[in-house]
């Protein structure tokens, strides 16, 4: 029994759990994915969403996607997606975003016009245990002000950024990120594939 506890209790767990805490009550995060380093919060709440908004100064709802912690996560917030969007993400071996039609469950805010969702899964052990803690999508949208260069590491996120969120995860927990924005992918309700940004 001693080890159980022993093991729930690494730092990584108790920033996770920090993190998921700071979410669930509609804070918003600063943390490290397997690209680059993304503001988030609870996809499904609108006044967080609203805040990180404002603190890029941007409405642009495309600059936001959700990450989602498995296939399963993610046919509960787009219901319209084909069958090849999940065996493209599947297969891909780099961190791919793919925009699915139908979006469905996350706050209204975050769906543009045409009814779509960014979603991406992450190969990141923060990003899959606090997805998997908090039960629901992240949003991840670059750590920057609108038209800024996007910060790659820590060091690269203005000081108006970090000053903004609630809470910024220790770097320790960032992993071997690509330092580079994701390949994105947008796939029709029958198939079809556009590709956005390679």
């Amino acid at each position: 029994m001693q080890n159980d506890k022993e093991k729930k209790n690494t730092p990584l767990q108790e920033e996770v759990a920090r993190a998921v805490a700071i979410l669930r009550e509609g804070g918003i995060i600063l943390y490290p994915t397997d690209t680059v380093w993304g503001i988030g919060c609870d996809a499904t709440n609108a006044e967080a969403v609203d805040r990180i908004y404002r603190l890029k100064r941007s409405e642009n709802k495309k600059s936001m996607l959700v990450l989602c912690a498995s296939a399963d996560m993610v046919v509960r917030y787009v219901n319209r997606a084909p069958g090849l969007a999940f065996e493209v993400m599947e297969m891909a071996t780099t961190p791919l975003t793919a925009i699915l039609p139908g979006a469905a469950g996350v706050a209204a805010n975050l769906i543009p016009d045409e009814g779509t969702l960014g979603v991406r899964i992450p190969d990141h052990e923060f990003c899959q245990r606090m997805l998997r803690a908090l039960g629901r999508p992240v949003v991840s949208t670059s750590a920057n002000i609108s038209g800024e260069p996007t910060a790659v590491g820590l060091q690269d996120v203005a000081r108006e950024i970090i000053d903004g969120v609630d809470f910024v995860v220790n770097p320790r927990f960032e992993g071997k990120p690509t330092r580079k924005a994701s390949s994105i992918i947008a796939f029709g309700e029958g198939g079809e594939v556009k590709i956005i940004r390679e």
